[in-house]
Parts: structure tokens; C-alpha cells; sequence
């Protein structure tokens, strides 16, 4: 198979699949250029070998085709300054004056295409789109592991047009090597911590995880769910009357499977989903009526945190409770730190998932753990087992 390593790009297009898909203010400027500094290597590798990079992202969810709040044309400033050079941009992803844009791009130059989205067929895989997209390259690079479990046109499609020539970028290889890793290759103990709000959200990963993991903590709003199943009170707190049968499954495989199955044993409870709401600890299965469990309480985070400690392998999906409330971050921040602590003694650590990746970055804890995951959806399904059709098209 073709790498990025092993492919002479000197005097060649390379049409590349980068998430650009960033967060952008009022003013449309950029206020995260995480995901951006995520694709230079495989840009700079491509430029500095004499090729020249032909870029298309997404922008956002456009309803009806063109959006000024949509145009990647905003992006434009940020990537030109992080390369250190002035990327081009063509104001539409396909057509004739796009394709007179590629065909005089320069070794050593930079183009960046229009949003995808402002053409619904991007979205429906549309074969024909696809090919006026791979017009005027002569190889396709796929670095947006976002993406990768959508079979888009420029994510799956693309590649049929570069038979031999279709490789992946170098974020989409530190990532399936890191979840190959958890995977695989994990070192015991493996804990797995999951959080966030719904079991219904995470019933395969974790069905998957129980046949790989030693430990696994279950925090945020799921707690209740499974609090509810044994019977205890939860108050006001959310749950899912339709998942109870599924959470007591859940903890019978965890049983029969040897998986040490962690909940909480306290939480920080209040009388309103409100930072100024009154609050006070109780037992978790002790929630009062009309009061909701919003974090997770001292003594868990002790629990949770020696757990970790002991742990050579660990991945963390979902927060403990509503950490964009200060009053309810500290469970994810001490645990945020558990996982950092772990790590600097030579556990293996992934993060992953929108909310997650906020917590660490939020906790300046980003260096400090062995990997931060910018596909939240994709690193889900590839843990869950599912085979993602942007990884598929080149993988075979």
C-alpha cells in the first residue's frame, strides 16, 4: 500500500481530505485552531517534497448551498500564517475556474478549496462530484479522521479515482495506531472510563469494551440509569426509564465477564440544573426528591482516581458531570488530572470525544496525556468495532 512516507510527491497534486470543520465567533474569525495545526505535517510533507497541496474541507452544516458564516475563506488567514506562507483559495470546490486554480499551483504551493457542503451531493456520495473534485490531481490523501465514518464524496468516493495512488495523511495514522493500540495491543490493567449523558449513546462501545477492559468507570448523567436498575433513588436526576433492562445487562455481562464494573458511590446534588443552584453531597443512591446528581462526589473521585493509578492502559470518553458549571467540573478536572497523573508514570492514555477533549484542554492537560483524539464520532464506531468507510476506501 502506498504511504505518505513512501510516495515520491516531487512535481505532483495531491487533492487531501483535511478537517477543517473549526469553530468560528461572531466576527468569523477562528477561536480553536486545533484541528488545523492538526493537518500541517502532512501538508508541510506534501509541499516540502516538492509537490504542491490541493486542500478540501467542510465548513459547518449549510442548509442551501453558499453561506458568507460558512465559507472557508475565513480559515484562509490562520493556515496561511501557521504554514508561513499565502495559501490560495478558490471560491468554489469544483468547476472551470477551480480546475484553471490546480492546474497552475506551483511545487511547493497551497490551495484551499471551498466548503464541500454547498453542494448537497457531497454528502450523498455522489460519484460525478467526486471525479470534478479529483480533476487536476494526481493523487488523493485522506488526513480527516472526523470524517471517516461518513462515506462522503470527498472522504470515500474520491479514492476510486487514484487506483494505487490513495493514501492516508499523518493524523489518520497516529490515530488508528493509537485505537489499534487500546484495540490490540493494550497493556493490563486496562481501564476504560465513560461518561457523558446517555447509556443509549454508548451501548456498543461499552458492550465492546467489556471484552477488552479490566475496569470500567461509568460517570455523568448515565450514572442514574444504572442507579435506577439497582433500585436506588435518584431524584430529579436524568434517566432513562427505557434503559433500565439494558443497564442491568450491561452490569450482569461486566459480572460474568470479570470486568470490574465502577459507579459512583456519592455525588454533588442540586436543587436546579443552574451554577447558583444550591448543592450538597449525598450517597448516590440517595438522591432527594426534586434534586439532581450533577457530579460525582469526593469519595468517588477517590475510588475512580486509585483505580487509574493502578492502570497501564486508559481511555476516557465523556465527562463526570456538568463541568461547564464551575461549581460541577471538579469530578472531570480530578479526573482529568488522575488520567495525566497515570500517564507521566508510563500508562497509555487516548481521549476522546467532543466534550472530553474540551475537559483536557480546558485543564491545560492536552500535553499530558498520550493522545487526544480529534474524531469523536469515528473514534466511537472504530472502537465499537464498526469499519469506517473513509478508512475502508484505502485500506481495502
Amino acid at each position: 500500500m502506498q504511504t505518505i512516507d513512501n510516495y515520491n510527491f516531487k512535481g505532483k497534486k495531491a487533492i487531501v481530505r483535511v478537517d477543517f470543520n473549526v469553530p468560528l465567533n461572531e466576527s468569523l474569525e477562528v477561536t480553536d485552531d486545533s484541528r488545523i495545526k492538526a493537518a500541517l505535517p502532512t501538508i508541510n510533507k506534501i509541499t516540502g517534497s516538492g509537490g504542491s497541496a490541493i486542500l478540501m474541507s467542510h465548513l459547518g452544516r449549510p442548509k442551501e448551498g453558499p453561506e458568507e458564516k460558512f465559507s472557508l475563506k475565513h480559515v484562509v488567514p490562520v493556515l496561511s500564517g501557521l504554514l508561513g506562507r499565502t495559501v490560495k483559495f478558490a471560491p468554489d470546490c469544483i468547476g472551470a475556474a477551480t480546475l484553471e486554480m490546480k492546474k497552475s499551483l506551483q511545487p511547493g504551493e497551497v490551495l484551499l478549496l471551498e466548503n464541500l457542503r454547498f453542494y448537497k451531493e457531497e454528502e450523498k456520495g455522489d460519484k460525478e462530484f467526486a471525479g470534478r473534485l479529483a480533476e487536476g490531481a494526481d493523487v488523493y490523501v485522506n488526513d480527516a479522521f472526523g470524517t471517516a465514518h461518513r462515506a462522503h464524496a470527498s472522504t470515500t468516493i474520491v479514492a476510486e479515482f487514484f487506483p494505487g495512488k490513495s493514501m492516508f495523511g499523518y493524523l489518520i495514522v497516529s490515530e488508528l495506531a493509537c485505537m489499534d493500540r487500546i484495540l490490540h495491543e493494550s497493556e493490563k490493567p486496562f481501564t476504560a472510563v465513560m461518561g457523558g449523558a446517555k447509556v443509549s449513546d454508548k451501548i456498543l462501545i461499552i458492550k465492546n469494551l467489556m471484552d477488552l477492559c479490566d475496569n470500567l468507570i461509568i460517570g455523568g448523567g448515565m450514572t442514574y440509569t444504572f442507579i435506577r436498575a439497582m433500585g436506588g433513588k435518584t431524584g430529579a436526576s436524568l434517566c432513562e426509564e427505557d434503559k433500565l433492562e439494558l443497564a442491568r445487562e450491561l452490569m450482569e455481562k461486566a459480572k460474568s465477564g470479570g470486568v470490574n464494573l465502577l459507579l459512583p458511590v456519592d455525588n454533588v446534588v442540586a436543587d436546579k440544573f443552574d451554577n447558583a443552584a444550591s448543592t450538597h453531597i449525598t450517597a448516590v443512591d440517595e438522591v432527594p426528591e426534586g434534586w439532581m446528581g450533577l457530579d460525582i462526589g469526593p469519595d468517588t473521585i477517590k475510588l475512580f482516581s486509585e483505580t487509574i493509578a493502578g492502570s497501564k492502559t486508559i481511555l476516557w470518553n465523556g465527562p463526570m458531570g456538568v463541568f461547564e458549571m464551575e461549581n460541577f467540573q471538579e469530578g472531570t478536572r480530578r479526573i482529568a488530572e488522575a488520567i495525566a497523573t497515570a500517564t507521566s508514570k508510563g500508562a497509555f492514555s487516548l481521549v476522546g470525544g467532543g466534550d472530553s477533549v474540551a475537559a483536557v484542554n480546558k485543564y491545560k492537560l492536552h500535553d499530558r496525556v498520550s493522545y487526544v483524539s480529534t474524531g469523536g464520532g469515528a473514534m466511537l464506531e472504530y472502537i465499537e468495532g464498526k469499519e469506517l468507510p473513509g478508512i475502508k476506501a484505502i485500506r481495502g
